[in-house]
Order: structure tokens, then C-alpha cells, then sequence
């Protein structure tokens, strides 16, 4: 089980990111078990949605262990590491069309911690939201999380500043797309002219000029991406207290979703 939710290409491109194993130089105390190990354990506990308690035996590290090597790797940002590392290869290879990207964003309940608000479209329930911006392909690459209750418009340039550097087939390295897809949650004159700045077209919905839906044939990538994150069951409703927990397991199901482009 190991072998299959962290192949041989993954296990790889992993121990590029991870931090060294600390050394103890008196010796003694418990045996360390093994990073691949562990991160089978994570990435099924992200996958399938479960409790670090019920983590099986059949990995070794117990639900804890995992769980304490989470937090660990989490705050050495170990995850948005490894998407971006996924990311370069894939634009070494040529696989990301930065031709037409696109915006948008997902709510999902949350039953406590930071960044968290009211859902203004789940009869105010506290909820978080996942922003994202894909390539014209549908892979992601910015995410951020905010509390249910921020407006998509707040989140636009946090994103375009997020996109990292990524490696392209030919030429530098590349972080703007041509341009940018949206719905009527984006139609601002500032952030049409913060894009316009930064030479990124924005063919965005205009409120009460044009429906959302005539995007749609442009859109229709990021919803399926939103679709791709929901098989990523942790997302399905948030339990982690701390926000950098909750988009850990967003960065790594982004890495899922554009690894399995990268073996195809």
C-alpha cells in the first residue's frame, strides 16, 4: 500500500523538499520510522478523509507519529515546496498552457479554528473557502484559504502574487498568465487595472451587462478542478484548528492532482 499511494516518482520528487532527519548526538531514543512511510500514512488520511486514529497498522507509524510529522513538515511549508517542485517539472516538460488561466473559489463547512467566518450562503454557518487559480488545462497553481465570509474579489491579487516561478520548456521561468477568467465576483475597475498593469487580460464578467455562464466554456476547467479537490475527502469539511493544517491539506491535493498529469 505504500508502494501505491507514494510511487517511485512521488517518493522522488519528496526527498528533494523534506528536511534532514535530526541527529541526536548522544544516541538512544526511539527508532525514527521511515518519511515514505509516514507520508503514505498522510496521504491517506487526506485521501480517504479518516482520523489520524484510525490510520492502519499496515503503514507502521501510528496515527500520532503521522500526525506529529504533519505539523512538522507543514511548518517547514514541506507541501507548497513539493506542489511547486511538481509544478516545474510539469512546465519542464511543456504541460502547463498559461495562454488562459482562471479564478474561483469553494466553501466548505469548518467546525473551528482560524481564518474561518460566516457563510453567507449556508445560512451563516461558519465556513472556510479555498481559492484557486488553474492553468487553461485545470491544474492549479496558486491556492489560498480565507474564512467563508471574504469576498472573492479580496482574494484576486493575493493569488496572482502567489503563482511562483515555474519552470517553462524553453525560455525563463514564468508566473503570469496571458489571461484571466472570472465571474461577476471579480468585475472591479481596480483589480481590471491592477491586471491591466501587469499585462494580464482579463475577460471577467461584467455585473448586470453579462451572465457568468457565457465564461462558461472557459470556466468550466476550474469547476472541474473543484471537483478534483472533492476527491481529496479531507476537504469535504474542514477539522483542522490551525489554518496552515487546513491548507496543508489543500496544497497536498493539489500535488495529487498535478502528479497524476506528470505520469500520464
Amino acid at each position: 500500500m505504500v508502494e501505491r499511494l507514494v510511487p517511485e516518482g512521488l517518493w522522488e520528487l519528496f526527498q528533494r523538499v523534506v528536511p534532514e532527519v535530526p541527529t541526536r548526538p548522544q544516541g538512544g531514543g526511539r527508532r525514527r520510522y521511515g518519511d515514505r512511510e509516514v507520508l503514505a500514512a498522510i496521504i491517506f488520511v487526506a485521501t480517504t478523509g479518516c482520523t489520524w486514529a484510525q490510520v492502519p497498522p499496515v503503514f507502521g507509524p501510528s496515527g500520532a507519529t503521522a500526525h506529529r510529522r504533519f505539523m512538522e513538515w507543514s511548518q517547514a511549508r514541506v507541501w507548497a515546496n513539493l506542489h511547486r517542485l511538481v509544478l516545474d517539472e510539469l512546465g519542464s516538460r511543456g504541460e502547463l498552457d498559461w495562454s488562459r488561466c482562471a479564478i474561483d473559489s469553494v466553501n466548505m463547512r469548518a467546525l473551528k479554528g482560524d481564518l474561518t467566518g460566516l457563510n453567507p450562503v449556508d445560512r451563516g454557518k461558519k465556513g472556510s473557502k479555498i481559492h484557486l487559480i488553474t492553468e487553461r488545462t485545470g491544474l492549479p497553481v496558486s491556492i489560498g484559504i480565507s474564512g467563508a465570509n471574504l469576498h472573492d474579489s479580496q482574494a484576486l491579487e493575493p493569488l496572482v502574487r502567489g503563482i511562483p516561478p515555474i519552470r517553462s520548456r524553453r525560455g525563463p521561468r514564468r508566473r503570469r498568465p496571458a489571461k484571466l477568467h472570472g465571474d461577476t465576483g471579480y468585475d472591479y475597475g481596480h483589480l481590471r487595472r491592477w491586471l491591466r498593469q501587469r499585462g494580464i487580460r482579463h475577460p471577467i464578467a461584467r455585473k448586470g451587462i453579462e451572465s457568468s455562464k457565457r465564461l462558461g466554456r472557459h470556466r468550466w476547467t476550474i469547476e472541474r478542478t473543484m471537483s478534483w479537490l472533492a476527491g481529496c475527502r479531507r476537504l469535504h469539511r474542514r477539522y483542522e484548528r490551525k489554518a496552515v493544517h487546513f491548507l496543508a491539506f489543500t496544497s497536498i491535493a493539489c500535488t495529487l492532482i498535478c502528479y497524476r498529469r506528470l505520469t500520464k
